[in-house]
């Protein structure tokens, strides 16, 4: 029965239907075959939904949008370009900073790739950057939208896993820096090789008038993530904090958010929360019939046998979840993996939430790979430009960041040396 649903589902893939509806229709092919009654889907979509962390998904989305809308986006790239533009290629720096900042809040690549992209490729090609450099650097970039915190994949694997949300959070905050430096590190080099980038301090603002103008949007992040490793806030909460803060600083201090933009705003939300949770709910129920039909053990006794120490069991990993990520959503690929892969990565001494990073960072690089890339057609959308032209120059990207993954991977307490000293008992 499991091997029909996956290949269903590969099939349905391969056909070009989108991922909430292969999976589903696969959990559906195996209800069937499986001759269980059809209460069972009604009871796993609702049981796959009912799990209060997720309420954190729809608020950080919106969140997202509303920085867009409300002009605090505008503001972290104005106080990004004070920091790292006056030096060569410090506007592409400034596209790699300004992602940090607002995946501080937004925790979705997409709505950081939209709401930075808007603003920086355009100006990265007037300053003369290749127009297919300014996006992919954009794409890449917006990947740290779900590996600094908040993060929804990692909510998502928190939730599949019962793995700690905050603890995953924490985790994710140095390798996000680690990326993140190391593609400012890249995009400095190769403008200083190519001589780009000479000019990109014109219109900057010295860094305390920048400052001045971006401290309530800088404050943001600190409100969040300060907020959640305080103790003050979940992070569930800090998503509803977060969306007050937007509406505040956006409607009554930037004037930025009319009730028509909110009302977009608002609409776009609800439609981007609708496709993750509809995955979330037909994961559900795929990933019930597969433990239902001993899939877990079968998958973690196979793994035992073929790799017989943790280094090639994290290498096999790591490749199997690159594959995956270039053709299947990151959050269904989290929702239906998370849970088969934990457990045999914890047979292997691994920490639950040093694997959720490493999964997390992972499937992240799907959103820059093609077929799938979100991220990729969100920067070919600003950017007004085919798939095809951004392939040559997103590769130096992916290679910077699949060696970061390799340093995240076998180097554990990268991830978790700031997690064991804010929960250090």
């Amino acid at each position: 029965m499991s091997q029909l649903m996956i290949l269903t589902m590969l099939i349905f893939f391969g056909l070009s239907v989108p991922v909430a509806i292969a999976i589903g229709l696969a959990a559906l092919t195996g209800v069937s075959l499986a001759g269980l009654p059809w209460l069972v889907v009604a009871q796993q979509l609702y049981a796959a939904l009912d799990k209060y962390p997720l309420v954190a998904v729809p608020f950080f989305i919106l969140a997202g949008n509303l920085m867009e809308a409300g002009g605090i986006s505008d503001r972290m790239v104005e106080f990004a370009k004070s920091v790292v533009g006056g030096v060569q290629g410090g506007l592409a720096c400034t596209c790699v900073l300004t992602c940090m900042i607002f995946a501080a809040v937004a925790g979705s690549s997409v709505a950081t790739t939209f709401a930075v992209g808007a603003i920086l490729i355009p100006a990265m090609i007037r300053h003369g950057y290749p127009a297919p450099f300014a996006a992919s650097l954009q794409a890449s970039a917006a990947e740290l939208g779900v590996v600094i915190p908040p993060s929804i994949p990692m909510i998502l694997f928190a939730v599949s896993t019962d793995t700690s949300t905050g603890e995953l959070f924490i985790a994710g905050v140095v390798p996000g820096i680690l990326i993140g430096g190391a593609l400012m590190l890249y995009v400095w080099l190769y403008a200083k090789r190519h001589g780009l980038g000479k000019l990109d301090g014109e219109g900057r603002l010295p860094l305390w008038p920048s400052f001045k103008r971006a401290w309530l949007a800088l404050l943001m992040p600190v409100i969040i993530l300060g907020g959640i490793y305080g103790g003050v806030f979940t992070p569930t909460e800090a998503s509803v904090v977060a969306v007050m803060y937007a509406v505040v600083v956006g409607k009554f201090v930037y004037r930025r958010l009319g009730w028509r933009t909110l009302s977009e705003t608002l609409h776009r939300s609800v439609i981007s929360t609708s496709v993750i949770m509809f995955i979330i709910a037909n994961a559900g129920v795929f990933s019930f019939l597969l433990n239902r039909a001993g899939v877990p053990d079968a998958l973690g006794q196979w793994l035992a046998q073929l790799f017989h120490d943790k280094t090639a069991f994290l290498l096999g990993v790591n490749a199997a979840l690159f594959v995956i990520g270039m053709f299947i959503e990151t959050s269904a690929s989290v929702v239906v993996l998370a849970p088969l892969l934990l457990p045999v990565a914890m047979q292997f001494g691994v920490d639950p939430v040093h694997f959720g990073v490493i999964m997390v960072v992972n499937l992240a690089l799907g959103m820059i790979t093609p077929p799938f890339g979100v991220n990729l057609f969100a920067a070919c959308a600003v950017a007004k430009l085919p798939l095809e032209r951004l392939i040559k120059p997103l590769i130096p990207f992916v290679l910077v960041v699949v060696a970061c993954l390799m340093v995240i991977t076998y180097w554990p307490g990268l991830s978790l040396g700031l997690r064991d000293l804010v929960y250090a008992k």
